[in-house]
């Protein structure tokens, strides 16, 4: 299909296939990766989400496709973001906390669930300063994250405020 906007135009597609495990993708992942890989995109899978690049039009041809593969593996949620263009999209909020998470990991070397409780205690520190935690939906994020529960959570915050 050919749509007005140029066949030629490149474009930047990032997706979310839920539900998300740190370093278990699942089939799920895989099956949605794989298809975007099939058509042409070149995925790029990332700590927390997909990036692929290619033509505008391959991409919104690939999507009922990743979706379908997603959902047909076990995915109970897929999100997408395109952009057009060769510029990176801008940061927003939107994935501010997820920046923020990753930071912390590459700091401390270890991804934010396989730390120990001491690591933890850092990375929330550091988290807290950086304003993570006013971010709504922050504290449900990163106790799930690091396989805590908010009270364990809360308590590494009160220690470091």
């Amino acid at each position: 299909m050919s749509y007005p906007f140029g066949v030629n135009e490149s474009a930047r597609v990032e997706f979310i296939v839920e539900p998300f495990v740190i370093d278990d993708p699942g089939p799920h992942v895989v099956a949605t990766v794989q298809v975007a890989d099939q058509a042409g995109l070149h995925p790029d899978m990332g700590p927390f989400a997909t990036s692929a690049t290619g033509e505008l039009d391959r991409v919104i041809d690939a999507i009922g496709d990743m979706v379908r593969a997603g959902f047909a593996h076990g995915a109970t949620s897929v999100q997408f973001r395109i952009d057009t263009g060769n510029e990176e999209p801008k940061q927003g909020l939107h994935d501010a906390l997820d920046r923020m998470i990753v930071d912390v990991e590459r700091e401390i070397g270890l991804p934010i669930g396989e730390m120990a409780r001491v690591d933890k205690q850092r990375a929330v520190a550091r988290l807290d300063t950086h304003g993570a935690f006013l971010l709504r939906g922050s504290v449900d994020q990163v106790a799930t994250m690091m396989n805590v529960s908010k009270v364990t959570l809360y308590a590494y915050i009160n220690a470091v405020g």
